[in-house]
């Protein structure tokens, strides 16, 4: 099982879709995304404004699925999938097939969730430039309905925290990966 980390719009979604779509069907991609916690519950928390940050995430059922998928015991394990244009995960969205010789996974914590690290054979740390980061990142946001205004604080504000957090935990990578994709 591979691992692809980094700050949010990193490339590390990129990254993976495309070593995933290179090794097909040999590869599959299961995204830790699917596991944000439901808007409802975010709500519920106070979180709603915080999405993305390590508590607004299912971090153990995100392990759970990972021990499910290295005991590779079931004919398929179903895994859920975030889909951004209604800003909610959806369940049993991507089949993982007993034998798949790669599971390739990707999201902001796998490095920081030492439960997590432990299932993982190695993780890579995408890293980019700051300044086109932040623009990919404002970007993407507006591109989902945020304005210039909202999208910009969201980046560099609670998207930011989250970033200097995932940064820190860089020197636990095995591979370093520079996106320089703008």
């Amino acid at each position: 099982m591979l691992g692809i980390t980094g700050a949010p719009a990193a490339g590390k979604s990129t990254l993976a879709a495309t070593l995933a779509k290179a090794l097909a069907p040999d590869a599959v991609l299961v995204p830790m995304d699917g596991f944000h916690l439901a808007a409802s519950e975010l709500h519920r928390l106070g979180r709603h404004e915080r999405k993305g940050a390590p508590d607004t995430f299912d971090a153990a059922g995100y392990v759970a699925l990972l021990h499910r998928l290295r005991a590779n015991a079931e004919d398929v394990v179903y895994a859920p999938e975030f889909r951004r244009e209604i800003e909610e995960p959806i369940a049993g969205a991507i089949a993982v097939p007993r034998g798949v010789p790669l599971v390739i996974t990707e999201g902001n914590y796998l490095l920081l969730w030492p439960q997590a690290r432990t299932l993982l054979d190695e993780v890579w740390f995408v890293e980019a430039d700051e300044q086109a980061r932040l623009a990919r990142l404002v970007a993407r946001h507006m591109a989902f309905g945020r304005t210039h205004a909202e999208a910009e604080e969201r980046a560099y504000g609670s998207d930011q925290r989250n970033a200097d957090l995932i940064a820190a935990s860089r020197d636990g990578a095995d591979l370093i990966v520079r996106s320089d994709e703008r």
